[in-house]
Order: structure tokens, then sequence, then C-alpha cells
């Protein structure tokens, strides 16, 4: 199949293209750059530097005549979204409805949606919660990934485009941005390997469940079938604190500095983790990496990388 992939030459949607290439698909990426890299994008795919705002975006979707676009593309901090929330909308609001009215008028078969359950769940009610829970997200990340899915699935039920909707939690792993995307396992391993303070917004206590890039790549993977539709957490059911985190990584870098505790942030939920029941029962798809030893990989990675 033919894939477009947003947002490809990011931490995510790299992967995914890899996974997609060796896979035997045919990849072509969408990204203006803002927070990806150009060597993040494999030698296979076809790149076009572009944002996914472009009104000459509808030239390339009926030049390309995609099979399944997977929609990765989005400013990704919380905290720059209440702090610029038009500037937000604009990009994970305006911009998702470019692509899915490009891809409703081009007769795309089906669109991958990277939404986001640590958000757009709000401050939750049951822990671990599934897809059925409550939508009352407190940011403008949360509010806008919300309403892309929403506008998805308005695309699928008047012009019949089949979707999925991946929620994911939080995603850590190989080439995540720590200067530019949200990402609290990133930041901290790459300060501490350069000696530098670290904070733990909320004292500490903020929780969340953390995902390993390879199974959200097998997520996505799992998402190209096209008799598989709906809104499906990507998550481990495990919840951790900033504590737990701070401390293994201090220990994998050998950081001596000691803990400095902030204050709650704006938008941020205080305790966040998702049960995946649904989509193993739909795929077997399940989380197969360890906290542990995925903080080990990346801690790895980022030192290769100093």
């Amino acid at each position: 199949m033919k894939i477009c992939i947003t947002g490809g030459a990011g931490f995510i949607a790299s992967n995914i293209a890899d996974k997609y290439i060796e896979l035997g698909h045919e990849v072509v990426i969408i990204d203006n750059l803002s927070l990806g890299f150009i060597e993040n994008i494999p030698a296979g795919a076809k790149f076009y530097e572009m944002d996914i705002n472009d009104e000459n975006l509808i030239k390339v979707f009926e030049e390309e005549k995609f099979d399944i676009v997977n929609h990765h593309a989005a400013q990704m901090s919380v905290r720059n979204s209440v702090a610029l929330p038009i500037e937000d909308a604009k990009t994970n609001i305006l911009g998702g409805i470019n692509i899915f009215d490009c891809a409703a008028r081009t007769g795309v078969k089906k669109v991958i949606f990277a939404s986001s359950a640590g958000t757009v769940y709000g401050e939750q009610l049951e822990f671990p919660c599934d897809e059925t829970h409550q939508n009352m997200p407190i940011s403008p990340y949360g509010v806008a990934k919300f309403a892309e899915e929403k506008y998805l699935q308005y695309y699928s039920t008047v012009f019949g485009m089949n979707y999925i909707i991946l929620r994911y939690t939080n995603v850590y792993g190989r080439r995540q941005n720590p200067k530019g995307e949200a990402g609290v396992i990133a930041i901290f391993a790459l300060k501490m390997l350069n000696g530098e303070e670290t904070f733990l917004t909320g004292q500490g206590n903020i929780t969340r469940d953390y995902v390993y890039i390879d199974d959200v790549v097998d997520a996505n993977a799992r998402a190209l079938d096209l008799n598989l539709k709906g809104v499906f957490n990507i998550a481990t059911g495990v919840e951790v604190d900033l504590h737990y985190i701070f401390d293994h990584l201090a220990n994998l870098t050998n950081y001596t500095q000691p803990k400095v505790l902030a204050d709650y942030k704006i938008g941020e939920q205080m305790r966040s983790v998702c049960s995946s029941k649904k989509i193993t029962e739909a795929t077997g798809w399940e989380p197969k990496m360890p906290l542990d030893k995925g903080l080990i990989e990346t801690v790895k990675y980022y030192k290769t990388k100093l």
C-alpha cells in the first residue's frame, strides 16, 4: 500500500515509517521540520517539506493517491497549548481538518490518527481508565486532540472513510526530541547526562503511564488492517510517578544533583494511567517493553547523541 505519514521526520512517526518500509509498503512523508529532523526520514521514503495547513496539500494527495494516511503531525506540548491556545488550534485542529478533508476528497481508504490518552480524558475518575471514560480535557492540547477525533468521525460518517484512533499514553524512547517535544524521560535523560538541573513538577507526585516506542510502532502496524476501526488506548496500565523516573534515570546516568521540586503547571493532569484491554482483545497487541528496561535503552540512545 502507499501510505502518507504526516510528521514523519519526528519522534514517533519516523519510527513508524521505518516499520512500514520494512513491511514492504510505499511511504510518503509530509513534515515541515519544525520539530522533526531530516536525518530521521528513512532512505526509502519520499519526502515533502510542507506544513499540514498548506493550501497546496490537496495537490500532493491528488498526485500521490494514498491508500492510507497516518496522521502524527502536531504541536506536541501541553504547556505551549496553554500559553498559545490559538496557535495550538491552528495546527492541531485546522491542520487535522485539512488532512482529513484531503483524504476524503481523494479516496483514501483509511486514516490512522495519533490522539492522546493522557489528555482527552482530563482528570481521571477511574484508574486505569478505558475508552468509555468521560472526556473532560483540562488543556487546549487535549481539547484539540478530542476535536480532531470528532472531525475524523464526521468524515467517516458522511463520506464513508474508514479510520482508527490510537490514544497514546506517554510515549518514550529513541529519537524523542527533549528540546522540542513533550516527554519527561527524554528531558530528564539529556539533562542528567549533561549534569544540568532537573525539575519535578507537581512536587514529583504527578503520575503517568509510559509506553515504549517499539510498542507504539507495533500498534500502528496492526492499525493498517482495513477491517479494524474505532478508538483504542495504547497504554501499559502501569502508573508511575516522577520520583520513580528521576531515581531510575539518575542511577543510569550517575547523576548526583538533588531533586528540585516545582509547583503544578496549569493544564497538566495529576494522574494518568489507561487500560489497553480493548486493543488487546481486538488485535492481540500488548505492551512488551518493561519500563525499567525501556529506560536503559533510552539512556543508551541519548549517550550516543551527546
